[in-house]
């Protein structure tokens, strides 16, 4: 990705621990962290950081030993987008890791109960500054475990870079892009964006589409995803090329998709550049000549915040989904509002999974190292085990069996990781009605 900035305080690094009994408290490191921009990831809305209020700062840069001898904290890393073009992802995210900290930390990890906690470092959404960002956490930290990233490439960027040759587990908590199948291990709690271009190709022919005209974002999320679509698309893709993360203006893209001669128009991008895509369109006319579609990542308050009321009502897409009439789910969602005043995203619970993936994986392999977490982190999600929705049923299972006892049903749906690192994904048709996001139709991946 490409540099993107946003009017947000930066970030570069902060320590979480929540302590047990459910108080949670977050240590920062260096800076602060912006309040969390939601309701852009096709739950009806999102969750501000509010409930975080306990937050205090220190000076200090010094690292807990990830040995976790004499009954320190197990630490583990995680590289999330709290500032550049997905920061309204990054930063929600942080609610649930500072919930399934607390659920962890109440139960206590391994045989003397030790607590987990996570050092956070910014991607700044570059794949730049992800790296930098995975290498202070792995070479000097020397995390076994790393929770990375939001944007595909980021996490891609990390995984070669990084990972590739280095004794850690990554997990990715939002990436979607179909690219990251290619790396098997490399593991993610949010699913392929395999199943989401046939979604979107099937929703377009459906609405008596045959000729479409496609933008993405070029990086691995719009690539992969616009080569899924081409795929499996019952029609003719008349222009599919990509555009520039952060550019002022699109009006180029624009003018060559309105003379492709197609009458629908898909956009795999960010919610910034979605809302230059969306004015300059707006000002041309564009509006009501064609039928726009869109994924997750054009889901946004943000969105509707800056752009005109009509500028694209009627537009349709296919976003992730959190298994809503999941009991889990339903809890998980209560009590996040009762923590944070807001409806929680299936973000905020792919990264709740992520870090109780984690620690069910090192109460699993029995000690603190990469190589024993490696090879059990699958057999937890497997469904020969015993369903367990939490991490405190889980550890009791695991006190008399072992990883394939064990089968961890996450609160954004079975986990249950194939071959390609890859869980199991729902989704949601949404739609753009008087300049507001309704919800639809629940599929299934």
């Amino acid at each position: 990705m490409t540099d993107h900035t946003t009017n947000g305080p930066r970030v570069s690094r902060r320590r979480v621990l929540a302590g047990t009994g459910g108080t949670a408290g977050f240590l920062l490191l260096a800076g602060c962290v912006e309040d969390i921009d939601d309701g852009d990831d096709g739950e009806p809305a999102g969750a501000d950081d509010e409930g975080a209020d306990d937050v205090e700062t220190d000076d200090t840069d010094e690292a807990d030993d990830t040995d976790a001898d004499d009954g320190e904290a197990y630490v583990i890393g995680m590289v999330d987008s709290l500032t550049g073009s997905l920061a309204p992802y990054g930063e929600r995210n942080q609610a649930g890791l500072e919930l399934a900290l607390e659920d962890v930390n109440a139960a206590g990890v391994g045989p003397d109960d030790r607590e987990l906690e996570v050092i956070v470092e910014d991607s700044e959404t570059r794949n730049e500054a992800g790296v930098s960002a995975a290498q202070r956490l792995v070479q000097q930290e020397g995390v076994p475990i790393l929770i990375a990233a939001v944007g595909s490439g980021v996490s891609m960027a990390i995984h070669d870079s990084v990972v590739e040759d280095a004794d850690v587990v990554q997990i990715s908590q939002n990436s979607t892009g179909a690219v990251l199948s290619e790396a098997p291990d490399l593991l993610r709690t949010s699913p392929s964006g395999a199943a989401k271009g046939a979604a979107l190709a099937d929703l377009i022919a459906e609405e008596g589409h045959d000729s479409v005209a496609v933008t993405w974002v070029n990086n691995d999320y719009g690539l992969s995803l616009s080569e899924v679509f081409e795929s499996e698309f019952d029609g003719e893709v008349a222009y599919n090329e990509p555009h520039e993360e952060g550019d002022a203006s699109y009006s180029g893209e624009l003018s060559e998709m309105a003379d492709s001669g197609a009458d629908a128009w898909l956009f795999i991008t960010y919610a910034d550049e979605f809302i230059v895509f969306v004015n300059e369109a707006f000002d041309q006319g564009y509006h009501e000549e064609f039928r726009y579609y869109g994924a997750e990542s054009t889901i946004a308050d943000t969105i509707l915040e800056n752009t005109e009321p009509g500028s694209h009502d009627g537009m349709m897409g296919v976003t992730e989904s959190a298994p809503l009439d999941q009991e889990s789910y339903q809890e998980f969602e209560s009590r996040f509002e009762e923590e944070f005043g807001e409806t929680p995203t299936v973000w905020s619970a792919y990264t709740y999974d992520a870090i109780t993936l984690s620690a069910i994986a090192i109460e699993a392999a029995g000690e603190f190292d990469a190589a024993a977490i490696e090879e059990v982190i699958r057999d937890v999600t497997r469904p020969e085990g015993e369903e367990v929705f939490s991490f405190e049923e889980a550890k009791e299972v695991l006190a008399d069996g072992g990883p394939d006892d064990v089968d961890y049903q996450g609160v954004s749906g079975p986990i249950d990781l194939d071959e390609n690192g890859d869980p199991t994904g729902f989704y949601q048709i949404y739609s753009v009605e008087d300049h507001e996001y309704a919800y639809g139709e629940f599929l299934e991946g």
